[in-house]
């Protein structure tokens, strides 16, 4: 099993990572920062609707603050969402602003509602970590998901990832008439080979969201990572593997009754191909990414001389033994797709 022992570090954006997201207009002026966001004068813990503690808590403002932080977050949805047209603003409201108050970045929840048909949309608004920023701009060039943020600063601002969240979808997974266990299984096969690939870490059940699409005569599944934080850190190459997380055991177990050797071989092609060809349509991007990875300091030189020791004897490839950091990991790990 997968086990991470120490609490991750935070690191700031470098410079050359700043001049990568303002160079693809990540980079962005906004009204209000997450330092703002503290002010709160109170809160209350958030509960769902079976009355079970979510962990997060609702917070509230002093009256001289609210109209001001309300009316911001609306700008920054407006950046996020439409890129700063800021007349979509007309018919929103601020319903609610929570705190996680046990994540390693203690994020902000904003929940927006559209008045005049009650739709309402989630983004965040969290401490910028150098980690977090990179596995957002990899998931966006190398996973099949398109993902928004942007970055000012030390803020960091995120959308909502849609789906339900991996361990309630695998509670209710006996209770589904609808289930498809071999899609499933399949997809999840995918799923720890796009983390692998790509060195993202810390994929257990509470770190990813299931899509479930519905189809005229079958089910679809897509497993979306929400978290970031673990991106090209730890020296394990279990961590980066959702396989050996005991709380995706259900999937798992799925994937052991329904998936063949053969077929799990066949599925972890083609998902190095789908990967190899994200690659290449974006290798501009990709390459700069990397390039900052390189010149950047993103986790302790004791997790890459293990990673590197570790994907050396998975892939029978000295070359991993010569790298000096992570992104040379990435790197030489992207690399083996195009073989």
């Amino acid at each position: 099993m997968a086990l991470i022992s120490r609490k991750k570090q935070i690191y700031q954006i470098s410079t050359g990572l700043r001049r990568y997201l303002v160079k693809y207009a990540r980079e962005v002026d906004i009204p209000i920062h997450y330092h703002e966001l503290l002010r709160y004068t109170n809160s209350i813990a958030l509960y769902d609707s079976k009355d079970q503690d979510t962990l997060w808590e609702t917070v509230f403002y002093d009256q001289s603050d609210r109209e001001e932080i309300h009316l911001n977050v609306k700008k920054i949805y407006a950046l996020l969402k439409a890129g700063g047209d800021m007349s979509v603003m007309n018919h929103l409201y601020v319903d609610r602003i929570d705190l996680c108050i046990y994540g390693n970045t203690q994020p902000f929840r904003v929940r927006i509602v559209n008045r005049i048909n009650d739709n309402f949309d989630y983004f965040y608004i969290k401490n910028a970590d150098a980690s977090r920023v990179y596995g957002l701009e990899l998931e966006d060039l190398l996973s099949p998901n398109r993902i928004s943020y942007l970055v000012h600063r030390d803020t960091l601002i995120e959308e909502h990832i849609a789906g339900i969240p991996g361990d309630k979808f695998m509670r209710q997974l006996n209770d589904d008439p609808n289930l498809n266990p071999i899609r499933l299984a399949k997809e999840f096969v995918k799923f720890n080979e796009r983390c692998f690939v790509r060195l993202l870490g810390d994929m257990h059940s509470s770190n990813f969201v299931v899509d479930v699409t519905p189809d005229f005569e079958e089910t679809h599944y897509r497993i979306r990572a929400i978290d970031f934080d673990q991106q090209s850190y730890e020296g394990k190459k279990s961590i980066y593997l959702p396989q050996y997380f005991k709380e995706n055991n259900i999937l798992i177990e799925l994937g052991m009754k329904y998936i063949t050797p053969e077929s799990m071989r066949q599925y972890q092609r083609e998902e190095r191909a789908l990967i190899a060809t994200r690659f290449k349509s974006s290798h501009k991007e990709i390459e700069d990414v990397l390039r900052a990875m390189e010149h950047d300091h993103i986790a302790p030189f004791f997790n890459v001389e293990q990673l590197r020791e570790e994907l050396s004897k998975h892939y029978k490839n000295p070359d991993f033994l010569e790298c000096k950091n992570m992104a040379e990991i990435l790197r030489l790990s992207l690399e083996q797709i195009m073989r």
